[in-house]
């Protein structure tokens, strides 16, 4: 089975995605895939240098990120031409990566396999995952924790956050909701919930448990 996991900045996606590694699970990070395959996949090399230009690429290989930043932030469609390269071949990745593990029964501790990716309905990776867990944490937490990490000021992080998906649609759209705010039983939560997706109840127990941790969330929020 496969897991996707997603949540604004601040949330703690990968907190909890290295929680989950603790525990033995496998989790695969789609920036970090991305930027691999940006320098190893030929077929996305060759499609980035036909768009962007040779230049894209410096003479040992790597990936010419002041050059690559420019055509970016040159045009509002570049960034879409950009993703449609580079988000297929992370897809095709991900789902090979997946599938080797799943069959690789006894070196992995579990059929569950997550997907951390910040972009996740964006970038329609939900259809390579069959559940959805949204890492939810109140604002201000997540406003902190960026600060902290990046020292950026509260006025730079809630612009970051503005311009990412609503937190409410993410509620809506995915089937877990696992709450990462300061202080949630964050480990106790996490447990909970893999042992739920390792014993596949979430068939016929889904749509409850995910509407009462979203009611119980959006209730914290206001």
């Amino acid at each position: 089975m496969r897991i996707g996991i997603t949540g604004g900045i601040g949330s703690g996606k990968s907190y909890v995605s290295n929680m989950l590694r603790g525990l033995g699970y496998e989790v695969y990070d789609t920036d970090s895939a991305a930027k691999r395959l940006m320098t190893s996949d030929e077929t996305l090399i060759h499609s980035l240098r036909e768009l962007i230009g040779e230049d894209c690429y410096t003479p040992s290989g790597m990936l010419n990120k002041p050059v690559v930043a420019k055509y970016l932030f040159s045009d509002d469609s570049h960034r879409q031409k950009v993703n449609g390269i580079v988000h297929p071949a992370v897809k095709k990745d991900f789902t090979e990566w997946a599938d080797k593990r799943i069959a690789d029964k006894e070196s992995t501790k579990s059929e569950t396999v997550f997907m951390e990716c910040a972009i996740l309905y964006e970038s329609r990776f939900d259809d390579v995952v069959d559940k959805v867990v949204m890492v939810w944490a109140d604002e201000m937490t997540r406003v902190g924790r960026v600060m902290s990490r990046d020292h950026s000021t509260e006025e730079e992080v809630r612009r970051k956050i503005a311009s990412q998906s609503d937190q409410a649609a993410l509620l809506n759209k995915a089937d877990f909701v696992f709450d990462n705010s300061v202080n949630a039983d964050t480990e106790g939560e996490l447990r909970r919930l893999v042992t739920y997706l390792d014993n596949k109840l979430w068939h016929s127990k889904t749509s409850v448990y995910a509407t009462d941790v979203a009611h119980d969330n959006k209730r914290n929020n206001n």
